[in-house]
This record gives structure tokens, sequence and C-alpha cells, in this order.
């Protein structure tokens, strides 16, 4: 229930401070929608310049996005970028879950060690040329493989459904055992099902870690055939650059602003499904020891 304004003695104070915060949030919020905003009207005018601002197109057109979806050369690297998301997600999920509920296991012999050496890693990172190296010396370089498991398990994520599994009452994984659940049966029958709100969590943030992945695409594969959505659309507008644009009518910002737009719909769309169990996931998974 909200509670109403009160300017009464004693009250003032209080009072200030809420509308004080929800000014500075609103603040927050135009310093973030603008520039989100301008992108998406520079998307749709046909003479979009960086050192004009216009919150509406003074040109509309859809040019920028017709060229975009006619290039036949995007579809590939689209459907690799979708492949490698699902994929990605599906098993960085899979090994985050798996090594977390471990870890909230009070009875895991070594427990320290690991959860120690899983908070090494979110301070001290082990750098580009040692991670190549590792990659190259599996051979996974050149190979969709490499950019899957780079980002396998983020340590950040794992605590983060390590303390989520802690949330879950000791009880019903009693009662499940009294029953005759395996391990393996308690964690896919009775746990992953409780956990909805923390796997919809970490799961946005990988998906949009995956699909964001453009440096790994240039570091680790060289077959330009195995290139994703994200590196393609780049050398489109380096190519767009380069070659003046003569035989079109709008822009170079405009096609660059259409690029990202078009590169953060998938994320736009997935969010409000998962947008329930977004919030009471974090809060859940950040609050308990």
């Amino acid at each position: 229930m909200v509670e109403k304004l009160s300017f009464s003695k004693g009250q003032r104070l209080r009072a200030l401070f809420i509308i004080a915060n929800i000014m500075f949030f609103i603040l927050i919020g135009i310093i973030v929608l603008v520039p989100l905003w301008k992108v998406i009207a520079d998307s749709f005018d046909e003479k979009a310049s960086l050192i004009q601002f216009r919150m509406l197109p003074a040109d509309f057109t859809l040019d920028a996005y017709k060229m975009i979806l006619e290039q036949d050369r995007l579809y590939r690297p689209f459907l690799i970028s979708v492949a490698t998301t699902v994929i990605g997600t599906l098993c960085s999920l899979t090994v985050t879950t798996l090594f977390a509920y471990g870890l909230s296991q009070k009875e895991l012999l070594g427990k320290k060690i690991f959860l120690t050496y899983v908070l090494v890693t979110m301070v001290f990172r082990a750098g580009i040329i040692p991670i190549y190296t590792a990659v190259s010396k599996l051979g996974l370089v050149d190979t969709l493989i490499s950019v899957v498991v780079i980002i396998l398990v983020d340590a950040y994520y794992l605590i983060l459904m390590k303390n989520f599994f802690s949330t879950i009452p000791v009880d019903i994984i009693d009662a499940a055992e009294i029953d005759g659940c395996s391990p393996l049966r308690v964690f896919m029958q009775i746990i992953l099902p409780l956990s909805k709100a923390g796997l919809a969590a970490i799961g946005l943030f990988i998906v949009v870690n995956y699909w964001n992945m453009f440096f790994e695409y240039l570091m680790f594969i060289n077959d330009t055939k195995l290139y994703n959505f994200q590196v393609k659309v780049r050398e489109l507008v380096l190519n767009a650059d380069t070659a003046g644009m003569e035989q079109t009518e709008f822009s170079t910002q405009t096609l660059r602003n259409s690029v990202v737009v078009l590169t953060i719909v998938p994320v736009l769309i997935l969010y409000p499904i998962v947008q329930k169990y977004f919030v009471t996931g974090v809060n859940l998974g950040a609050v308990k020891e």
C-alpha cells in the first residue's frame, strides 16, 4: 500500500526525501531514455546527423532497415548468433546451476576451497594472451565452440545462483529424499522448478552476453563464414563509410542507428517475457549469505 505524503510536523523531512528520490530517478530515467530515443528516431531519419538533435525524424524513411534486411550475407551470421546464444545460454545455465547447487550444500567437502577459487576469479582475470593460448592448445580456434565456452561460467552469476539455492528450505529437500528421490531427481524435479526466478535473472544476463559477443569472434575465429551478426553488421557500416554511400538516399548515421536498433530488438523482445521473474530472482539471490 502506497502511503500518502504528509507535510505535517514530524513528516516533512520524510516527504522531502521521497520527493527528492522521485526527482532523482526521473532524472536518471531521462538520462537513459533520451539517448536511446535519439538512436531510434535517427534510425528513421533520412538526414540523421551526430551534430543535430531531433526527437522526431525530419525526413522519415525505412530505407536503412530495408537495406540491412535485404542483405543475404547477413542471414547466416544472424542464424549463427541465434544458435550460439541459445546453445551457449543452455550450456552456461547447466554448468552454473550444477556448480552453484553443489556449493550451496553445507556438507560439501572442500566447499571453502571451491568457493575461494570462484571468488578469486572475480578479482583476478587471466588476460587475453593466456585465454587465447588455452583455447589454441585445446584446438578450439576457428570453431564456434570457442566462443561458447569462453564465457561459459561467470563467477558473479555463480555466486548469485548459489545464494538463490540457499533460500530454498532444506525441509523440502529432506522430504523428497525420504520419499526415495535421488540427488539428481531432487535437483531436476524440485530445485529447478523452484528456481525459475533465479534462472530467469541470470539467464537474461547470459543471453545478452552471448548475443553481444563481438571481440571474441575477431579473436578466436579466422573463417569469416563463422562470424556472427554483430561482426557482419559492423562490416556493413564500415563498407558503407568507405564507399561513401553514393547509391543511397540516407546518411551513414541513419544506417548506424538502424544497426543498433536491430541488434537490441531480440533482447527487448525477451526482457518483458522474463521481467516478472527478473527482479525477484536478483533480490532473492543477493540478500542471502
